[in-house]
């Protein structure tokens, strides 16, 4: 009994022992570095070493892959230089014993040209929408035969007796042959990515003796935003940074297929607080669509380019940051304020989360230029999508505003956009074109 006794008490001893380990400031100093660490082709990171007798070490077979020098005036810190794509492994060694070893992913040299510019965006959904019931006038009496049949506020009518279904156009023939024949219509709908089919009588309105279903529906959308970047190798591009929903039924739209087209901002109705404020703009004369969407997700929209953009400030491609190297601190955006002029303007990152699989929100955005708070009163709606630079490099987009605080917001890391676009930073043809092996 004594013996158990005295091996729980060593036992708690020994996890006391190993807790406090964690609070000695060199054991916290060797887990704050990381073990896997992912850069780019030419870039360069400073390591803290974290001991003055510390080195670090990779085998002769991973020279080409990394470069290893001391930082100056910083005899505790190293720089590792990405020389080509590849994996090495870096080794940190106090008096000749390994203390810590870092897994290094060098992917190739990648860059896209920041955005900034106002767009007019125009969706037309997968099938028509359906946004609302309304009664129709009968001689029995008011009803809604769209309703009767089980048809819900969100529900995409696909097809109508078997043929598809685009445009509001093409429902009216289908709804008068079934009045006239005193036949149901047969409607295939999908709601919440599940398909369904329901039977809908049409109705006679006795004010016009038409026949009517009883619904409101919507076959397109149409709104103002920013774009965000464009990759030159692809042509691909992606704006917004936040899904479009339809503005009735608050639902995320489904994509058929849509157009960006160039904007002018008119004016700027400013935020306050409790109120976001809003950028009013107008698609341009001519309505020269500048690229196609096929692609509207909690990220933004996404298509390609008809024709390369310039923002007139910042025009050649940049290199961007992974979500775990952005930092607190200064940083800039560009974006439209008057006319069609892109502009670049001050903010301050907050919080930035490095995230490891695709999330929205992972950047808090403060405006702190002065010039930007004085026409806008910080974000606004239709500055969604203006690229965020720090460094030199795009790190993500503004996506939201705080309603209680115009002036700071959220913002999403630029690789979920890239991801989003069909732009795999990972592989070697970035395309979206698989590589041949």
């Amino acid at each position: 009994m004594k013996r158990v006794k005295i091996r729980q008490l060593v036992g708690i001893l020994l996890l006391g022992f190993l807790i406090s380990l964690g609070f000695i400031k060199p054991i916290q100093d060797y887990l704050s570095i990381p073990t896997d660490i992912t850069v780019f082709q030419g870039e360069r990171l400073t390591i803290d070493q974290k001991h003055p007798k510390a080195t670090l070490h990779s085998s002769d077979q991973e020279e080409s892959i990394l470069s290893i020098g001391n930082i100056e005036n910083n005899p505790q810190s190293f720089s590792i230089e990405a020389n080509q794509d590849g994996n090495a492994e870096v080794t940190m060694q106090v008096s000749n014993l390994p203390v810590k070893k870092m897994n290094v992913k060098v992917l190739p040299e990648f860059k896209v040209i920041p955005g900034g510019q106002n767009i007019g965006v125009r969706l037309n959904t997968v099938g028509v929408l359906v946004v609302g019931h309304h009664l129709v006038g009968t001689s029995n009496g008011d009803v809604s035969p769209g309703e009767k049949a089980g048809i819900q506020v969100g529900d995409i009518i696909t097809e109508i007796n078997g043929k598809s279904i685009q445009k509001m156009s093409e429902i009216g023939p289908f709804v008068k042959r079934s009045g006239e024949s005193h036949q149901s219509l047969d409607l295939k709908i999908i709601r919440n990515k599940q398909t369904l089919h329901k039977k809908l009588t049409p109705v006679k309105d006795k004010s016009d003796s038409s026949f009517r279903i009883g619904l409101y529906i919507r076959d397109s959308a149409a709104g103002v935003g920013t774009m965000t970047f464009y990759h030159p190798d692809s042509g691909k591009y992606g704006a917004l940074g936040h899904v479009i929903s339809d503005m009735d039924t608050k639902k995320p739209i489904v994509v058929n297929d849509g157009q960006i087209i160039g904007s002018t901002v008119t004016s700027i109705e400013k935020g306050t607080h409790g109120r976001p404020g809003e950028k009013l703009a107008r698609f341009n004369d001519g309505e020269k669509i500048l690229g196609s969407i096929f692609k509207n997700t909690q990220y933004g929209i996404f298509g390609k380019l008809k024709e390369p953009m310039r923002n007139g400030i910042m025009d050649k491609a940049l290199p961007i940051k992974l979500s775990h190297e952005v930092k607190e601190g200064p940083a800039e955006i560009l974006t439209v304020v008057k006319g069609e002029e892109v502009k670049k303007y001050d903010v301050e990152i907050v919080s930035s989360v490095p995230q490891k699989f695709p999330a929205t929100k992972g950047l808090v955005v403060k405006i702190t230029d002065p010039d930007l708070l004085e026409a806008t009163g910080g974000i606004v709606q239709g500055m969604s999508g203006s690229p965020i630079i720090q460094d030199g490099k795009v790190i993500g987009a503004v996506t939201h505003v705080f309603v209680n605080d115009p002036t700071s917001g959220y913002g999403v890391h630029i690789e979920w956009m890239l991801s989003e676009a069909g732009i795999n930073i990972y592989e070697r043809n970035r395309n979206g074109d698989k590589v041949a092996s």
